[in-house]
């Protein structure tokens, strides 16, 4: 969202670089393939059109809204390819790449609308113009995609019709509906999981939004691989120093290589001093491969264990908590304006 990773702050000037090339981390999720599933057989220059998709299985599918339906969105795909396709069909697509579609129908409703409102926000930027596209399949970039064909592989054939179904329904019951702040579409961000908390957008990207500010977040154990470990000798924890260019010391005794840690009020690491060079919790994040900022560290005979807690970068929607949400009686209108502070519903916002 999953960009996205593009949103990483570094404490010094000279891990620019090292923010700029780290990938956000959200689900392992699907890139656009050969042939978009939905994609409108339009004959509009410069753009690959391909028939509809068969249904996976004899399960009824909704029929799609008809304020997504009216919009057209290109899609640059990860092959290079622009594909032509109504903002129902490219929905879809996100919703079943970057949430799991075993999660409740309410959870799948609220990630459909953070997906069409970031849609409508990154279309503000134009920042595809150049390729001839609206928006992109790249999650580091803008947001993820998978076909119907790929999707129902990977569901396999015993779920893909129940779960093409789920998903259309979360596209079509929230028709149009799109989070805004004085108006405009909301940049809404989202995660897999959080340690208790999400994270203000100021400790993570060093810009305060008032609708992207700490909340509690109930998912816990359940989430799988909800605590992590990375372990590092000292020599490969030199190795990644030096590979990132790093000027630490790391000449004396591996167990001072990292000092005072210091933590944000969400409980994620705000700082670490690393061979005397700060970092900020999320650079450490990406230098080390950790699944969040939320971690802790210990040295043993040269070994170093980072114990991390959830998954992202822990800004809006954590999916797992809107799942928890849902299980408890929340619907996706009380899931989002839990996680986006202040954030209004809007209908048929165009771009």
């Amino acid at each position: 969202m999953r960009n996205p990773d593009t949103w990483r702050a570094l404490r010094a000037p000279f891990l620019t670089g090292l923010v700029l090339s780290a990938a956000l981390l959200l689900f392992p999720l699907a890139a656009l393939g050969d042939a978009p599933a939905g994609a409108e057989a339009r004959p509009t220059p410069g753009l690959l059109t391909l028939p509809a998709s068969p249904t996976p299985a004899a399960v009824p599918i909704p029929s799609p809204g008809q304020r997504d339906s009216a919009q057209t969105l290109r899609v640059l795909g990860r092959n290079g390819q622009v594909y032509e396709m109504s903002m129902s069909d490219y929905l879809w697509g996100v919703v079943a790449a970057e949430m799991p579609a075993s999660f409740e129908p309410e959870a799948l409703r609220a990630q459909a609308v953070c997906a069409r409102t970031y849609s409508l926000w990154k279309l503000q930027a134009h920042s595809h113009g150049a390729d001839g596209a609206d928006i992109c399949a790249d999650s580091s970039c803008c947001q993820a995609f998978i076909s119907k064909q790929d999707a129902a592989q990977r569901w396999g054939d015993g779920a893909a019709g129940a779960y093409t179904a789920k998903i259309a329904s979360a596209v079509a019951d929230t028709d149009g509906q799109v989070l805004t702040y004085d108006g405009g579409p909301i940049q809404a961000v989202f995660f897999s999981s959080a340690s208790g908390a999400t994270e203000d957008a100021s400790e993570v990207w060093g810009k305060s939004l008032p609708y992207l500010v700490s909340v509690d977040s109930p998912e816990g154990d359940e989430v799988p691989n909800y605590h992590s470990t990375v372990t590092l000798t000292a020599e490969q924890v030199k190795k990644i120093a030096a590979e990132s260019g790093l000027d630490a010391d790391l000449s004396g005794d591996p167990s001072q290589w990292f000092q005072h840690l210091t933590h944000t009020a969400s409980g994620r690491v705000a700082a670490v001093d690393f061979g005397g060079v700060e970092l900020s919790g999320g650079a450490a994040r990406n230098l080390f491969a950790l699944r969040s900022a939320c971690f802790d560290i210990s040295e043993q005979d040269g070994v170093f264990t980072f114990s991390v807690t959830g998954y992202g970068h822990g800004v809006g929607m954590s999916q797992y908590g809107a799942n928890a949400m849902a299980k408890s009686g929340s619907d996706w209108k009380d899931i989002l304006s839990h996680y986006y502070t202040g954030a209004q519903l809007q209908a048929g916002l165009q771009h």
